[in-house]
This record gives structure tokens, C-alpha cells and sequence, in this order.
């Protein structure tokens, strides 16, 4: 990989799980009445075709871990478990009645965090077979969730599978004890060995390993015994993240400071490192920071065009409503979105009020939709394209101006209506994504508000 482009496209900027991105959404949320018909309307779109997407945000932890940008509250007192599940399951109830009584039908469910495992597999059990009562779980259903393999017990593995689980994402980071030391994550190879071959012995058939580059302390050796390791237990995907610092939003990072961390040069080496290592092992480019077997779902839907991108992450599946319970959880019906009150104690008092929790949210103009599309089909397909009046505006031609630095260094080949990445762009489709956001370019942040590309 060329360092001089790497340096010189090293901005902040968006994931893009969302367009508009959440600090460019309107500054008055959609109305709970406003919510329930952009819900119903691609609940009755969605729900007879592909089915609908459920997350469900479970924020405790029993220890923070410095590193993380998630919505989190620590504690040890486990008796909050019963509380939350009870609001998470009025919340869902909620939504049975801007349905009007129609079963939904599910298939999607992942379990995030915070620390899913925090909770019992008891909880858990009462949880899922709450959410699929009176659910219909799609014959093709996907369901996940993530584990902490410091506390994630053979028990909350059967527990899941007897309920419908079949994939497992495991919060790895890193297996070097110095950088697990800095960032207060308390976890052993050991375990997730055990995690691993316990999940694909019950029947698990996706095991998916989170890892983070650029952590404080790494090096570009830790980088490669962490990935010599990975090859060893061959998780089916891998999410190679850049470390988010953004200790403006995230205090818990204020625990180490810059120094800690690799500068940009030694922090591309880390990156450069992992990468090559996965594609050596056979690992194959997904997208934006993801890496699969050529026998894994996530792989199969790329080549077939299924792939796609939303609050969860890269799925397989594509379905119009993607409905978020819990607290900070996000709602997506394609034409809007919405976000669940952040604390937990606001939400207890929405959800005590009988009110969908909203704290913020957005709804699509034209233009929103036409540049959603395009990133989209940037970020799953690395290509877009428009043939109608339907998928291009003006901002559509602003962004192809702002694509012309990249044409020339080979990142994008740019033909009458299609943008193509090119396999050398690829490291950059975030930057590449940033030319077709409109609203970003509208109001150029003062302040910061992302974290590096790379």
C-alpha cells in the first residue's frame, strides 16, 4: 500500500451505518405519530417479503473498558437485569400496536452492547422467547450476538442456540497482555480458544472476532502474534476496526493519552501487518473493515450483491424496517430513523409513559435517499451507478467534482453514470463515501466530530 496516500487521506470521518449520519440529522425528532407511520408504512412493505431486523441494546458491563465508544453502564449489581428485560419487552409491545396486530415477522435478531453476557442465559432465555411470543421467525432467521469471553459461560452458549442463535461475535481486540492491560480488558487466549470450539461443538455455524487496531500500546509484532493466533482458531469473519479515539465523547479514553498511542506512521504499519496476514490465511476484503472465508455468509452475499450495511454492522440480509429496543438503540424504516434514549433512567421514564423512547431522530428527504443509495452500494458493492431521474440530483454531479483527486490517484474509475473503487481505493472507501455526503460537505464540522479514516 502506498503510505504517501495513506497519509494524505488519514481524515475524520463517518462508518456510515446510517445516511444522513447521526450528527447531521434534523434537530426536531420525528413525532411518536410521525415514527409510527414511517414504522408501519415499511413494516407492511418489509414484513410479508424479507421479514423484519430486531437489535436489542443490553448496556451493562460489570468493568469498563477504556477503549469503548459504546453506550455502556457499569455495574455489578445484577438485579438490573429483570428491570430492563421487563421495559425491552413493554418497549417491543409497543410496536405489536403500530403494527395493528399483524405478527411480525423476524429475520434478523442481535443481541449488542454494553455486554450481552452480563445478563444471565436465564434472562437471556426470558428475553429472546419474550421478543418471539407471537413472532414468526423466518425460515432463513439470523440470529447473533456478541460475547465477552471473559464472562460468557458454556451455559449462555446452549442457552442461545436452544432459543435460535447461530452466530457468535467475540470481542477478541487483541491478544497481547500489555494492550489488554491499558485498555481494562480482562480476558485470556485461553478463553477465547475455549469460546470458539465450545460454540462450533453445540453448533454455532458463524463465529465472528472483533479486533482493533491502533490500540494504545500496540505494536506492528503484537499486531502479528495476535493475528498468528487468530489464523490458528479460523473465525468464519473478522472485524478489523480502527480504534475510534474520541475522548471528547468517550472520558473513559482520558485513562491513557496521545502518547500512548501509535502514531499515524506506526499505526498503518499495525494496520498493514493484520491486513496482510488475513489475506495470506485466505481471508477475503468485505467491505469496510471486514474480512471473510470464502465459505462464510457475509463473503457469498458480496459476490451474489446481498450485502448490506446498516446499524449492526455488514449483514447478509436486507430488509426495510430495522426496529431498536433498549436504551440508545437506533430504529431504521429507510425513509427515517430514530434513537432511543440514550440513559437508562430516561428510558425507564418513556417506556413507564407508555411512549416510544425517542430522543432524536430523522426523516429522509429526496436527496437523503438518492446519496443513501449511492454510499450504500459504495460500502457493500465497493461500485454505484444511476439510469433514472430516480437516483441522481445535483449533489450526485458535486460529489463527482469532489471524487476528481481520487480519479487521478487511482482510488476510482469514474464513467459517465458509475463510480467504480478500485482495489487500491479500497483502504479508502470511507473518504470515497465522504465525496457523495452532501450534508457533510453543507456544514463542514468546526469541532471534531469522527475519528480518523485509518
Amino acid at each position: 500500500m502506498d503510505k504517501d496516500l495513506l497519509f494524505k487521506y488519514n481524515t475524520p470521518g463517518p462508518r456510515y451505518t446510517s445516511y444522513p449520519t447521526v450528527p447531521y440529522w434534523q434537530k426536531t425528532a420525528p413525532t411518536q405519530h410521525k415514527w409510527s407511520d414511517l414504522a408501519n408504512e415499511a413494516f407492511s412493505v418489509s414484513n410479508d417479503k424479507e421479514g423484519i431486523s430486531l437489535y436489542v441494546h443490553l448496556p451493562f458491563c460489570e468493568s469498563l473498558c477504556t477503549y469503548c465508544g459504546c453506550n455502556t453502564r457499569i455495574t455489578i449489581n445484577h438485579a438490573v437485569e429483570t428491570k430492563y428485560i421487563d421495559a425491552v419487552l413493554k418497549e417491543w409491545k409497543m410496536y405489536f400496536s403500530i403494527f395493528g396486530g399483524t405478527q411480525p415477522v423476524i429475520r434478523e435478531l442481535h443481541l449488542g452492547g454494553g455486554t450481552p453476557t452480563f445478563f444471565s442465559p436465564k434472562n437471556l432465555t426470558r428475553l429472546v422467547n419474550g421478543l418471539l411470543e407471537n413472532a414468526i421467525v423466518h425460515p432463513k432467521a439470523s440470529f447473533g450476538f456478541e460475547a465477552h469471553p471473559g464472562n460468557t459461560t458454556d451455559e449462555h452458549l446452549q442457552a442461545l442456540y436452544q432459543v435460535g442463535f447461530r452466530r457468535i461475535s467475540i470481542g477478541v481486540q487483541d491478544f497481547n497482555p500489555i494492550v489488554l492491560a491499558i485498555i481494562n480488558r480482562h480476558q485470556t487466549y485461553e478463553q477465547v480458544a475455549h469460546l470458539t470450539r465450545k460454540a462450533r461443538e453445540i453448533g454455532y455455524t458463524s463465529v465472528n472476532y472483533d479486533i482493533v487496531y491502533g490500540l494504545p500500546q500496540q505494536k506492528a509484532c503484537y499486531m502479528m502474534q495476535t493475528m498468528l493466533r487468530v489464523i490458528q482458531l479460523k473465525p468464519d469473519r473478522i472485524a478489523f476496526y480502527s480504534y475510534a479515539h474520541v475522548p471528547w465523547i468517550k472520558p473513559g479514553q482520558r485513562n491513557y493519552t496521545e502518547l500512548d498511542l501509535p502514531d499515524a506512521d506506526k499505526k498503518m504499519s499495525i494496520y498493514e501487518t493484520g491486513r496482510n496476514a488475513l489475506e495470506l490465511a485466505g481471508y477475503r476484503d468485505i467491505g469496510m473493515d471486514h474480512f471473510a472465508l470464502e465459505t462464510d455468509e457475509l463473503f457469498i452475499a458480496q459476490t451474489e450483491g446481498r450485502l448490506h450495511r446498516n446499524f449492526m454492522g455488514y449483514t447478509d440480509t436486507r430488509t426495510q424496517l430495522l426496529i431498536g429496543l433498549g436504551a440508545s438503540s437506533i430504529s431504521d424504516s429507510w425513509t427515517g430513523y430514530v434513537q432511543n434514549e440514550k440513559k437508562v433512567e430516561d428510558y425507564y421514564k418513556r417506556i413507564e409513559a407508555n411512549e416510544i423512547p425517542i430522543a432524536r431522530g430523522h426523516e429522509l428527504t429526496r436527496e437523503d435517499l438518492i446519496m443513501r443509495r449511492h454510499i450504500l452500494e459504495l460500502m457493500t458493492s465497493f461500485e454505484t451507478s444511476w439510469t433514472s431521474s430516480s437516483e441522481v440530483c445535483m449533489d450526485v454531479y458535486n460529489a463527482l467534482e469532489r471524487l476528481s483527486e481520487m480519479e487521478f490517484d487511482e482510488l476510482v474509475e469514474i464513467e459517465p453514470f458509475r463510480v467504480r473503487v478500485t482495489e487500491k481505493g479500497k483502504p479508502f472507501i470511507r473518504n470515497v463515501c465522504m465525496a457523495f455526503d452532501a450534508r457533510l460537505w453543507a456544514d463542514l464540522p468546526q469541532t471534531a466530530l469522527f475519528s480518523q479514516t485509518i
